[in-house]
């Protein structure tokens, strides 16, 4: 069996690499990617190689008066940016904004890895599995002088069992087949967020280091750019089902429930899907982001579309932020705000009394945002020997 993955949204699952400002160059609205070998080879023959060292040193960018050429004789691989107008954003950037995320790569090209599906998955089964009083005992697990470093962990376990007999060991997915270079775009995203205003929220777009500017002028917010598949790519690979698992006595010693199969794991799968677009489309309401909202009724219908014929749909890779990484979706429970709120990190946030968390990385389609990354719809078909 092999499974086949769909973009709905632009995706990145990456490997942790990203494209420094001194290793490309942006021109004819392209992010030109340089190989530095030829480079260094050409101008070791000539007196300018100290020179662009000492550039690539030094410099936040390379200069394209001196070092432009390169832009066109040199690139190893020309990524086209999804709309013309992110190469005057690019310019104006600086910083964290100029190191670009790429898609997962190997020797033979760029892939998905298995592992960012079969994670999503999990997430799903242990969304729907979830029991009364397991928060509870996470709750009570917090309450020493140092909260654990893992604290839902024993939920994971009673959720889905414990390691020798977890029920995501029925499902195996390989890396996928490699894919054309010809899938990827340089998209842009800006981090919106939510103000109070009256009774209601307040469209703001975020500022690095900190602040943010008002909804109607996102131009004037930090841009990122990633490398993504763009909606409609597809990727392709092994899909193993351990069978014996299902042997009645096999299930019986591992504690399985009957009927268990990829039906279940999928229809887990698509009510935490479900459940996730609801909540990201209350966050399209109060912000006010029509296009934003649009895309997430469409995926919906993806979603509906999906359980007919046997398919899941789910949210994987970079971007998606705490709400698509987290099988717990209920952030105004009190017991779970107990939990963040024996971490810095959340301290801050939930103190504002805002919806929690007030921002999500927005993907702009033709200047405009428009849809959260991340999105697919999962397959698994028979194969013939």
């Amino acid at each position: 069996m092999r499974y086949r993955l769909t973009c709905l949204t632009p995706l990145l699952v990456g490997d942790g690499r990203k494209l420094s400002p001194i290793d490309y160059m942006v021109w004819k609205d392209h992010v030109n990617v340089l190989d530095q070998w030829r480079i260094f080879r050409l101008l070791a023959k000539g007196p300018r190689l100290e020179g662009y060292l000492a550039q690539l040193k030094k410099a936040e960018k390379l200069d394209f008066a001196s070092w432009g050429g390169f832009a066109q004789n040199f690139a190893g691989r020309r990524i086209p940016f999804e709309n013309a107008a992110y190469s005057q954003y690019w310019n104006r950037a600086a910083g964290d904004s100029l190191h670009i995320p790429t898609f997962a790569a190997g020797p033979s090209g760029p892939y998905l890895p298995g592992a960012a599906i079969k994670g999503a998955l999990r997430t799903g089964m242990l969304f729907a599995s979830w029991r009364a009083g397991l928060l509870e005992d996470t709750v009570k697990r917090m309450q020493g002088e140092r909260p654990p470093r893992h604290p839902a962990e024993a939920v994971e376990e009673h959720a889905l069992g414990p390691a020798g007999s977890n029920r995501m060991r029925f499902v195996g997915t390989g890396d996928s087949a490699t894919v054309a270079t010809g899938q990827f775009k340089v998209h842009l995203l800006r981090t919106s967020t939510l103000a109070a205003r009256g009774a209601g929220y307040a469209l703001g777009w975020k500022q690095s280091p900190r602040g943010a500017v008002d909804g109607n002028r996102p131009d004037d917010s930090t841009p990122f750019f990633a490398e993504m598949a763009v909606p409609g790519s597809t990727f392709t690979g092994r899909w193993d089902e351990r069978a014996f698992f299902l042997q009645p006595e096999i299930r019986r010693a591992v504690r399985w429930p009957d009927g268990f199969g990829r039906a279940k794991i999928f229809e887990a799968a698509n009510i935490y899907a479900a459940g996730l677009l609801a909540l990201q489309r209350q966050y399209a309401s109060w912000s006010g982001l029509g296009l934003l909202d649009k895309s997430l009724t469409e995926l919906e219908q993806h979603l509906a579309a999906a359980r007919e014929k046997g398919a899941c749909v789910i949210s994987i890779g970079w971007g998606g932020g705490l709400p698509a990484k987290s099988s717990w979706l209920d952030t105004t429970n009190p017991e779970y705000r107990q939990i963040l709120n024996a971490y810095n990190l959340y301290n801050r946030a939930l103190a504002t009394n805002l919806p929690f968390p007030k921002t999500r990385k927005i993907v702009f389609l033709n200047n405009r945002p428009a849809t959260l990354p991340g999105w697919a719809e999962l397959a698994v078909e028979e194969t013939t020997a």
